[in-house]
């Protein structure tokens, strides 16, 4: 078999032990048996177990945040606040298509923070991630320098509510709540008020 072939049934065993057994608890052994391969193909081919967990993890979400991303842009709704809402919709239904894989992801960050690889990997993930974002945001708001601040700020929300999700899914608000809340927050923004104020002036008899 192609050496490439073989690294991307390494890859593949990798992230199928990510969903079945974890971050934390696969074993090169499992590995090699997902991948029907043996171990030293593991070390030939990405050096260490966990330098191809990380990898495997990292291409996990990078084809999650792509498909969360595509169905964000096929959304057909002009108003900012309803493609907001239907966005969350969109990362709630994921969420639970791929449960096990948020599960693996949360499990690597605590390593990260004794890991450089890891953590520089999960970074180069985020910047990745944040761009992507950035330009669906772009798109909307044709600003692509607020897009990029908009976008750091979508994503630590959402991680926020992805991690209440995963820890009491019951408590966890829906996506009207979180549309319902991003209006009443943009109500309560000096500019919105000071609109108001004018629209209360004009309206008033002379």
């Amino acid at each position: 078999m192609p050496r490439a072939n073989h690294r991307q049934r390494l890859l593949d065993g990798a992230l199928e032990c990510l969903r079945t057994k974890g971050y934390a608890h696969t074993t090169a052994r499992d590995i090699a048996a997902a991948a029907g391969g043996n171990l030293g193909s593991i070390g030939y081919h990405y050096g260490s177990k966990d330098a191809l967990l990380n990898e495997a993890l990292i291409e996990g979400f990078r084809g999650w945040t792509a498909r969360i991303s595509d169905r964000v842009r096929a959304i057909d709704a002009d108003n900012p606040l309803q493609r907001l809402q239907l966005a969350w919709e969109t990362v709630l239904e994921e969420l639970g298509r791929d449960e096990a894989l948020l599960r693996a992801f949360l499990e690597a960050l605590a390593p990260a923070g004794r890991s450089p690889e890891l953590r520089a990997q999960l970074a180069g993930f985020y910047r990745e991630t944040r761009d992507d974002v950035a330009r669906v945001v772009a798109e909307s708001i044709g600003d692509e320098t607020s897009a990029r601040v908009i976008a750091s700020l979508l994503i630590a929300v959402s991680d926020g509510l992805q991690l209440q999700w995963f820890l009491e899914p019951g408590e966890a608000p829906s996506a009207e709540a979180i549309g319902a809340a991003a209006a009443l927050v943009l109500s309560m923004s000096p500019g919105a008020r000071a609109s108001r104020g004018a629209s209360a002036r004009s309206a008033r008899p002379r």
